[in-house]
Parts: structure tokens; sequence; C-alpha cells
């Protein structure tokens, strides 16, 4: 019997499997979930990154489309794993990385929500500062309360909100994008073909790379309860066209109220720019934009809870149980709250500093994790055994620990951020492109270590291991 809501209003499952029985929804909620997941207030940050480093609008406009569309397509090969293994993405790094090992992603994959989490209260307070004045504090908990709730609901209420939100930022962008077409003017050297700069353009081609790479640790999160047959490729695009466009229509409207004024706060000026083109719209656009800011700081919350509890499995093999998994949604709140309130300054320089960073982290994972399923395992894991802290999987798993190690090390040297900046990103003028060079080390250095796995074995022994886990399903 299928499991919709309404059925039971908070959702009972966390990491733990979910049976075919329980699959139901579409496969194109996918585009509204990611629609939605990038179209809000922190995308618009994200265009911004390239104009506050001096770049013109112009070229920063070219790369974000280029930086969505790189990043969107790994983002979106990890969204088909869920349909066919109705598993979290966090728990399906064991294989990889062993029981224990994948504590190392995990930890990164909790920074990134606790993070992304911070950034959306403070930009939650800026916008209701701007809009109605009031106490920045005040804001960010009723912002986050409100979050939070559609959190503890939990799966079913999200895609449902995330369909309603796409709805009203789809009718928003269009009316302020043929606004600007129609009645936009900007300083000649914003649109000046020659006027490329090395620095701003690679800074904002990552940063919207990253942006759409950080789904990653969680996109499976939202389809791991569409049934089996959904199909790969329909997984894929529906939540490639979802996330790009909705991630590069948002940057760039960012980038287009950064080029019109640089000087003031991403809310400020995305306001300023919509009354400019089209008189009283500022305000409409900007409530929006935190609409769409709500949800998916609730996915983050939601996405963040299923890593903790994960983390504490490893720790301690334990049944997910609701109670855990509120608990979790409370302490996740807490430490983004707090960072939150001591962290408002120099927004957009942190912002961009916070995207580059998530970058070198997730890139070595999104290779080793992509490789695994594509093309080494070939989407053959054992579910009963990934739970097993003493299974085929090992506790530690040397090759998925290597090629991260690797992988990341050797990107130090590209790194290139306001704190510090590699010797090879000096000498590129500060430009960063420590993700071309971790990518594909880390895949190599992860298939060369796979060599010695007998792949067949491990099929058969999966394949062994899962008999009988979903009894109602033929085999």
């Amino acid at each position: 019997m299928e499991q919709k809501f309404g059925d039971s209003l908070i959702e009972k499952r966390s990491i733990d499997y979910v049976p075919i029985a329980e699959r139901h929804g579409k496969v194109w909620h996918l585009w509204t979930v990611w629609f939605s997941g990038d179209a809000h207030l922190a995308t618009v940050a994200t265009g911004v990154v390239g104009i506050a480093l001096g770049g013109n609008l112009l070229w920063m406009a070219i790369a974000v489309v280029l930086g969505g569309a790189f990043g969107t397509f790994f983002m979106a090969f990890h969204s088909t794993q869920g349909p066919q293994l109705g598993l979290p993405q966090m728990i399906q790094s064991r294989p990889q990385f062993g029981y224990v090992g994948a504590l190392l992603v995990w930890g990164v994959a909790l920074i990134a929500y606790v993070g992304f989490n911070a950034f959306n209260q403070i930009l939650a307070a800026q916008t209701v500062h701007s809009l109605y004045g009031g106490d920045s504090t005040l804001t960010m908990l009723v912002f986050t309360l409100l979050s939070l709730a559609l959190a503890v609901v939990g799966y079913d209420l999200i895609h449902l909100a995330q369909r309603w939100v796409a709805y009203v930022l789809i009718a928003a962008l269009l009316v302020f994008s043929a606004a600007v077409l129609l009645r936009g003017h900007f300083p000649a050297h914003e649109l000046a073909i020659r006027d490329f700069r090395s620095v701003p353009f690679l800074a904002q081609f990552f940063a919207a790379a990253s942006y759409q790479i950080a789904w990653s640790i969680y996109v499976s999160d939202y389809s791991r309860y569409l049934p089996r047959d959904v199909g790969v490729s329909a997984s894929f695009w529906w939540t490639y066209l979802g996330a790009f466009v909705g991630g590069a229509w948002t940057m760039l409207v960012g980038t287009i109220a950064a080029a019109l004024y640089p000087a003031l706060d991403v809310a400020s000026a995305l306001r300023t720019a919509a009354d400019m083109v089209l008189p009283g719209f500022g305000k409409p656009l900007l409530l929006c934009s935190l609409l769409g800011l709500v949800t998916i700081t609730s996915l983050n919350f939601y996405g963040g809870s299923l890593t903790l509890l994960s983390v504490v499995d490893s720790l301690k093999p334990s049944r997910p149980t609701l109670a855990k998994r509120l608990l979790t949604l409370v302490l996740l709140t807490v430490a983004a709250t707090s960072i939150a309130l001591v962290s408002t300054e120099n927004f957009v320089a942190k912002f961009g500093e916070f995207l580059a960073v998530l970058l070198y982290l997730f890139t070595p994972w999104t290779a080793i994790n992509l490789v695994d399923f594509y093309l080494v395992r070939k989407g053959h894991y054992s579910v009963r055994e990934i739970f097993n802290a003493r299974g085929m999987y090992g506790r530690w798993n040397w090759r998925g620990l290597l090629a991260y190690g690797v992988g990341f090390v050797v990107m130090i040297p590209f790194f290139s951020t306001e704190s510090w900046k590699g010797p090879v990103a000096k000498a590129l003028g500060g430009a960063d492109i420590a993700m071309l060079v971790g990518l594909p080390v880390s895949a190599i250095v992860y298939i060369w270590a796979c060599r010695s796995l007998d792949v067949q074995a491990d099929r058969r022994q999966a394949h062994a291991a899962d008999v009988g886990l979903d009894p109602d399903t033929p085999t």
C-alpha cells in the first residue's frame, strides 16, 4: 500500500531502507523539488561572488551558466541512486569508505548543512529588516521555527511545499526577467566583451559549480521513496533540469542586482533592482525569495538530521526512531542559529569563501561515490550489509579513504581563498582550478585501488545478503 501525505502526519523513517511497498510519488516531482531548492536568496548571493571581485555583468553571467551546468551534472547523477537503493545519500558512502570510515565524509556534510543554514538565517534577517525593520534575532528564530516544522513532518510535506513554492517562484522570476529585458539599463562596461578578468570569472564559475555540487550530499534523500522502476535517465534529467534552471536563473538575478548596486547587501540590491525595472515589485520579489529560503532551510535540516543519525549509528549501532530524528533536528538548529548570531558581518566575502571550502571537501567524495556506483559496483549493493557493523564493506575501506586523501592533497596547491592561496593559484594570478584537478585524480586513484576488488564476488555476496529484503516483491 502506498504511503501518502496525510496517512501519517510525521514521517517515521529516517536512515533505514524504504521498502518497495512504501514507494510512491512521480519522478517529475524532482523538478519542482530542485527548482525550488535553488530559487531563493542564498542562490542569489552565489551570483554576487564574481561581481564583488570586480567582474562585469556579461562575463559573470557566462560564468554562472557554465559553472551551474557543470556542477549540476554531478549532483543529478547522485539523484538516480535514491530510487535504486531506497536509502538516504550519506549512508550510501559506507561501501566506499567503510562502516566507520564514512564518518570522514559525514563530518564534512554536517559542516555544510550547518553552514548553509547559518547563512540562510542571516539572509532571512537581512531581508525582513530591509522590508519591515525589526529585531534580527527574533526574525532568525521565527524563520528557523518555520523551516524546522517542515523538516519535522518530513519527506512528503517537503515535496508538497516545494511544488507550490516552485509555481510562485517561476511567476516572480518571469516577471523580473521580463522587466529587466524591457527596461533594464546597464553601464557600458558591464556588457563589454573585452573586459574579461580571469580571477573573478573562475571564482564565479567555481562558486556556481560548488553550490550545485553541494546538493549532492543529500539529493537522493528526496528521491529514495520513488518507485525503483522510474528509470535512471528520467530521475537524472528531471533533477538536472530543475536544479540547473532554478540555480542558474536565480544566480543571474543576483548577478544583475549586484552589477546595478554593488555597494548594497544582497537583499537590498535585489529589492532596489526590482523596483528600478518594475516600480513596487521589489518587495513581492523579496518575499517570494524568502519563501524559497524557508523551504530549502528545511531540506538542510532534514538532510542534516539523516547524516547525524548516520554518525550516531556508526559510533553505536542502534535502531533509528522518530525521537532520535527529532533530537538531531534540535541539535542542528541550535548549532546553525548560534553561528548565524555571530557571523553577520562581511556576508558576501564569507559566503564566497565558504563555497570554495565546500568545493574542496566535496570534490573527492563526489568522484569516488559516482565512480563506485556507476563504474565499479554498477549499482549492486547490499542494503543489509550497509547497516552491518561487521559486514562485507568493512569498518574502514582503504580504497575510498586513500582516493579521498590523495584527491584532496593534490588540490592544495590550487586552493585560492581570501585566507590562503596555494603556490599554483598564486602563479595563475589567484585563479582557482582545484576542482579540475581533484575530480579526475580522486576517480583515477579509486579505480586503480579497486583493481584488487573481486567485483563479481562482491555482487554475489550483496545479492545473497538481501534475499527476502522485500518479501512481497519478485527478485
